[in-house]
């Protein structure tokens, strides 16, 4: 992503666009065309053996949305809201691409790099010199603080617990001073790690039948660059917001009290458990949780709040297109996972019939993104893509209410420890939000805060 961003070379966007887009979408061994209809077959025949219509049916009676009709009224919902508004951004492209270097055809490869453009130009935000301000020792001490502050949680360094490597750190949580759970941290890269970034638990929370509160070992994970001779390791802005994001993950494990340890801590709903890591990404454009974090590591200088305005201007930008590129993306997965009959489809016809309205700019030609759709296919995500948008309606919508009270509010830090935080999966997670809330989620919050309405 990093190439079609910055790179000036028009030619070697478009070369890389193609490669990327046709890949097992050839004439080759490699070709995952059959497999993907293979896939969608075997698993509608699943769920019709299992008394199913669908197999989006089969996956959603245990998911918050139930069934492919709610989530396809979702989906259209917010397909309705942001198409004009993501038009008008692709327009705003087009024409600052003809301005700058006379391109006539806008095409998929052009508009990472001109929106990358634009940004810079309209918002003069360039993360490189935002990093000195986010030290990962200190947003991690930030993530500490706003937890303290929430819950009333304290981490405590211990140095005598063995771990699996010599990067990995430990914290002991505390509790009004009780043991409350263990916390692993692994933040750079070697070489047999995976990419990427994510929460898992060594040892899940559970009651057993003595009535002892056996307390989870949980951790988080990520990919930082490392420190550098004397410079510590310096994030970007997303690279805070992703540290936030799992440690939210972790608060889910660390805080969960249920009796079974299937139903403790993210053993929630799928497109429940995004909520509580997606929740605390919010604080990290808050000035008043900035400010706990948010400094200098040379000077101790705190960020200029003016760049704190600056990020969350920049934070919508070209959020329509965005909206709408994940929209269309579970489109095409309840496609693939709400029919019966694929025997006269063939991939390239059946994901044009998905998605096509939701198009910005023309397909290109000889690629496809149902054949490297591993989200789906292969990750554990099929009937389940639309709940990247639908946590988001619910975090949207619960910050909105900590904004009402105030984002520290402890009457409201405790509701949310109460339903969201540490019931797990042993209650309808509708029924926990609307304990939490009030009432039931509502999509205004998440609206308002793209620019989409």
């Amino acid at each position: 992503m990093g190439f079609m961003k910055f790179s000036a070379r028009r030619d070697l966007r478009e070369t890389l666009y193609r490669v990327y887009n046709s890949r097992a979408f050839q004439s080759s061994n490699n070709n995952n065309e059959p497999i993907v209809l293979s896939i969608a077959q075997k698993r509608q025949k699943r769920a019709e053996i299992l008394g199913y219509k669908s197999h989006g049916d089969y996956v959603l009676e245990e998911r918050m949305a139930k069934d492919p009709k709610t989530v396809l009224e979702f989906l259209e919902d917010l397909k309705d809201k942001a198409l004009d508004f993501a038009k008008k951004e692709t327009q705003e492209i087009a024409e600052f691409a003809k301005k700058t270097d006379g391109i006539l055809d806008l095409q998929s490869w052009d508009v990472a790099y001109y929106s990358e453009k634009i940004k810079e130009e309209r918002f003069n935000l360039k993360e490189e010199e935002l990093k000195p301000y986010f030290a990962l020792e200190n947003v991690l001490k930030g993530a500490f603080l706003v937890a303290e502050k929430l819950y009333g949680l304290k981490f405590i360094k211990q140095i005598n617990i063995p771990v699996y490597h010599n990067e990995v750190e430990v914290y002991e949580v505390l509790e009004n001073n009780q043991h409350k759970a263990l916390l692993y941290t692994d933040f750079f890269p070697r070489k047999e790690k995976r990419q990427g970034a994510w929460m898992t638990s060594f040892k899940g929370q559970y009651i057993d039948q003595e009535g002892e509160n056996h307390r989870p070992h949980i951790s988080i994970v990520c990919n930082f660059s490392p420190k550098n001779g004397e410079e510590p390791s310096l994030l970007t802005f997303g690279e805070a917001t992703t540290l936030f994001h799992e440690f939210g993950h972790a608060l889910h494990g660390i805080l969960a009290n249920t009796k079974h340890k299937s139903l403790s801590g993210t053993h929630v709903a799928w497109d429940f458990v995004e909520l509580p890591s997606q929740f605390m990404e919010n604080y990290c454009y808050q000035p008043e949780a900035l400010s706990l974090f948010a400094k200098h590591y040379k000077t101790e200088e705190p960020l200029d709040f003016s760049q704190v305005e600056k990020i969350k201007k920049s934070a919508t930008f070209m959020e329509a297109t965005a909206t709408l590129r994940q929209v269309s993306f579970a489109l095409l997965d309840m496609a693939w996972h709400n029919q019966s009959d694929f025997s006269k489809e063939t991939v390239s016809g059946f994901e044009n019939k998905a998605i096509d309205n939701v198009r910005l700019l023309p397909k290109v030609e000889n690629t496809n993104f149902s054949t490297g759709f591993a989200h789906i296919f292969q990750g554990g995500y099929s009937a389940g893509y639309y709940s990247y948008k639908w946590a988001e309606v619910l975090d949207a919508d619960a910050f909105a209410y900590f904004e009402e009270k105030g984002i520290f509010d402890p009457e409201t830090a405790q509701k949310f420890k109460t339903y969201i935080l540490s019931k797990g999966g042993t209650e309808n997670p509708m029924e926990l939000y609307e304990k939490f809330r009030g009432e039931k989620p509502s999509n205004q919050a998440l609206l308002k805060r793209s620019g989409l309405i």
